[in-house]
């Protein structure tokens, strides 16, 4: 029988592709959008970064999601930097949510405040994609606006803290395989974590329609 790191990842499988070729990310990663494209995403990062980090405080303790709640993955520290240098100082009073990024939100939210489980499937999502698919974001970021190398306008995707990614994306699997909720709960953090990934795909959605590219 498969082990649950290996469930999530492979029932995950297509709405994970589906976000990752989005139009909008093959666009940006393509070069063919300007920094505001990339300012705008990250803006929308912030606030599932918000959602996802406020959550983690009141979940630490949690037998559940506790041993997820690692500070050396935290993000917003980052991207408030990032933002600062892509938007100004004054980035705060600019700062808007999408209503796909709203609906996101609170959907991690709602999950951290009442169903800790559910939580995980988010952190999972988020944390391990941008660990691994957000260093080729991160690589073509730098060579398309000229960002310093794992400097201001990047720093959401360089993970100080972590040292060696492979031995801590093995470690993240093992905790999940280890998860304490029975077979039933794993089905439904499953579809949390799908779900997960078509909200991603709705703000992706959403940032298209905002930058098209003009034929």
């Amino acid at each position: 029988m498969d082990s649950f790191s290996t469930l999530i990842r492979t029932a995950s499988h297509e709405q994970h592709m589906e976000a990752e070729t989005s139009t909008f990310m093959t666009d940006l990663l393509g070069g063919r959008l300007g920094v505001d494209a990339y300012a705008r995403y990250t803006e929308q990062l912030w606030f599932m970064y918000e959602a996802l980090e406020s959550g983690a405080q009141g979940l630490a303790s949690d037998r559940v999601a506790g041993p997820f709640v690692r500070p050396e993955l935290f993000r917003l520290a980052a991207l408030e930097r990032d933002l600062e240098h892509l938007r100004g100082p004054d980035w705060r009073a600019t700062l808007t949510a999408l209503p796909a990024t709203r609906v996101y939100a609170d959907r991690v939210a709602t999950v951290a405040r009442e169903w800790p489980a559910g939580y995980i499937a988010h952190h999972y999502t988020r944390y391990l994609g941008d660990l691994s698919g957000g260093q080729i974001i991160r690589d073509k970021a730098e060579r398309t606006w000229g960002f310093a190398r794992k400097g201001d306008g990047v720093r959401f995707y360089v993970f100080e803290g972590i040292s060696n990614p492979a031995a801590f994306k093995r470690e993240y699997r093992a905790l999940l395989d280890a998860v304490a909720v029975d077979d039933l709960e794993k089905q439904r953090i499953v579809a949390e974590c799908k779900r997960a990934f078509s909200l991603n795909s709705d703000v992706f959605r959403a940032l298209g329609e905002e930058f098209p590219l003009s034929a």
